[in-house]
């Protein structure tokens, strides 16, 4: 079975629960042959990189190291997740401070070592500011990095899916939008549930207010409850969807659920946030979004909460004024 691509793929993070899974998933999928593990923790590295060599792969390259220079040289993708994981109790907002300095360090490193690498999708939280920081620090254009937050519409997705006892594929364009966080905008006039739309069953016997509020809250609240249920957060899910989408980057099957991009428009300005989107081998594609007056009201509340976390983020020092990022990336002038 042949490769999407030969190029390098790193997988940053890679001791991790999520980074050992996106490194055994690009494997499975037969991105690449080339896919380097990267973490700052050698003991824990060198064994998912045994766990990985013991799985008897056709045709794989994997190496790993510690060494980020190594790491990123001629890398043409990465993915992040070496942030600090969420513990139970926690918010993603709680992560802020020392995930952004990690951010800063990350984007600082792909413009030292891999300014050509094609497209970066950063997965640790606040995933929007975390990529954000990533982005202005690492000189890359928009639409070469993105952020996990599929995640949210395809909890909605399953919630749907499992209050109408339905196939999920039944469930089409279930749509959250904004940040990746309690404060997620959570849409109802995108989506049909098996054929009908979602916004026509609100409120009647089949989906009750009560219901649907209820929906909503497991929605914003998914990765506190796979905390309270595992006793730890995310990493199946993660795992996957960040590998679905270096895989459309490498030019395979586009991916079409919304994802964290770079937006700067007039309504949504010089922030990172959830999008109508599709990435390919073009990158990020950015799409309208379109809702009601209502979901309008609540995107705009997200974007305003994300905005607050931005300013907090420039206050620490994290970055600089608005107004100063063109002069760390070009990119955004």
């Amino acid at each position: 079975m042949k490769f999407l691509t030969d190029e390098k793929l790193v997988i940053v993070g890679a001791a991790g629960m999520i980074g050992s899974n996106m490194a055994q998933t690009a494997a499975m999928m037969r991105l690449t042959p080339n896919i380097c593990l990267y973490d700052t923790y050698a003991p824990a590295l060198e064994g998912v990189a045994e766990e990985l060599f013991h799985c008897g792969f056709d045709g794989m390259n994997f190496t790993y190291t510690s060494d980020i220079k190594e790491a990123f040289k001629d890398a043409a993708y990465i993915v992040s997740s070496g942030g600090a994981a969420r513990k139970a109790g926690m918010t993603r907002e709680d992560l802020l401070k020392g995930n952004a300095a990690i951010a800063e360090q990350l984007g600082k490193d792909i413009k030292a070592y891999c300014p050509n690498v094609k497209h970066v999708v950063v997965v640790f939280n606040p995933a929007d500011i975390t990529g954000l920081v990533t982005l202005i620090y690492s000189g890359l254009k928009p639409s070469q990095l993105s952020t996990l937050a599929a995640l949210d519409s395809t909890r909605l997705r399953s919630e749907l899916a499992k209050f109408f006892n339905i196939a999920p594929d039944e469930v089409i364009k279930a749509r959250t939008y904004g940040g990746h966080g309690e404060q997620m905008a959570v849409f109802q006039s995108t989506c049909t549930v098996g054929s009908k739309p979602l916004a026509a069953l609100i409120g009647t016997d089949a989906l009750p207010e009560k219901a649907w509020e209820d929906i909503r809250l497991r929605v914003v609240q998914g990765g506190k409850n796979i905390i309270d249920l595992r006793g730890r957060s995310s990493f199946q899910s993660p795992a996957y969807l960040s590998i679905e989408m270096i895989a459309a980057a490498m030019g395979g099957r586009p991916f079409t659920w919304p994802v964290g991009t770079y937006v700067n428009n007039g309504t949504f300005n010089h922030i990172m946030m959830a999008m109508e989107t599709t990435v390919d081998k073009n990158g990020v594609t950015v799409h309208p979004v379109n809702g009601t007056p209502e979901e309008r009201q609540e995107l705009e509340r997200s974007y305003q909460h994300l905005c607050k976390l931005r300013d907090e983020v420039i206050s620490m020092g994290v970055l600089p004024p608005v107004e100063d990022w063109s002069k760390l990336n070009p990119n955004l002038g």
